[in-house]
């Protein structure tokens, strides 16, 4: 059976896509679901997450995704897949050489487009894949909506941003004529702080845009997230107490739920 595949995607940095992958892998993979991490940023942060700056800095361009756009061999997704120390978590690395394949306008960059996709149908035994993405719609992001069945857009609640998401929809529109099975899973809400009345009235309005599909599920800014990432452990690992870890716990049973639903709705349809 072929792993369920989420982009996690917006064009803003710093609105907690690497932080999110980083977090909720490690409460999936505590689950039992096989995870496996594609890091598609050639900033490379989710994977310095787990393996620290040094190492993954160093990494040759044929160890990290960047192979799958070398015309001058095959990428084979058991050649770039690293374990990480966690029991059914692993990842596809990414460090600055990925930098000069994420060119703009990738739809018109024929079958690269696809490279991803094709990679992805290589994998041996996932139940979910998930893929950080760099924050603008090149063709790292593009490759990575060709590839998921669905996509997570992270927002912070520091300015409106609406522009932004309707660029991020109208991508997804675009991708879903190559990639019919696509849909938008949620927009989460990251960062935030109910203290904060500017947060509390973006979410508002968010949800009165978007409805339901908001996810309920809200990721507030905490230092557990912080700290267990400077120890390179999610958090439900390192404090599986915390409310940080909650809130990952939470996040995981929302998505599932949803894909669930989803998937009954296209066995109806």
């Amino acid at each position: 059976m072929q792993a369920t595949t989420i982009s996690f995607i917006n064009q803003k940095g710093g609105c907690g896509k690497s932080s999110t992958c980083f977090h909720l892998a490690g409460y999936l993979a505590k689950e039992g679901l096989r995870v496996l991490l594609i890091d598609a940023d050639p900033q490379g942060s989710l994977s310095q997450g787990f393996f620290g700056s040094s190492l993954v800095e160093n990494l040759k361009p044929s160890e990290t995704l960047a192979a799958i756009f070398d015309d001058e061999r095959f990428a084979e997704a058991v050649h770039l897949i690293a374990p990480t120390t966690f029991a059914n978590l692993s990842l596809i690395r990414a460090n600055q050489s990925l930098a000069p394949h994420n060119i703009p306008s990738p739809e018109h960059s024929g079958m690269r487009q696809f490279a991803l996709r094709g990679l992805l149908g290589d994998l041996p035994d996932y139940d979910l894949v998930l893929i950080d993405c760099p924050p603008n719609l090149y063709q790292c992001s593009w490759n990575a909506l060709l590839a998921s069945d669905y996509v997570v857009v992270p927002v912070p609640p520091e300015d409106f941003a609406t522009q932004g998401l309707r660029t991020i929809h109208q991508a997804i529109g675009q991708a879903c004529r190559l990639r019919p099975q696509l849909a938008l899973l949620g927009h989460l809400v990251t960062r935030a702080d109910p203290r904060l009345l500017v947060h509390r009235s973006y979410e508002h309005k968010l949800r009165t845009l978007y409805g339901d599909s908001v996810l309920a599920t809200v990721v507030r800014e905490a230092s557990a997230f912080k700290v267990s990432l400077s120890c390179r452990q999610p958090v439900n690992y390192y404090a599986p107490a915390s409310k940080a870890a909650k809130s990952m716990s939470e996040l995981g049973t929302e998505l599932l739920r949803r894909m669930k639903s989803a998937e009954a709705q296209r066995e109806v349809g």
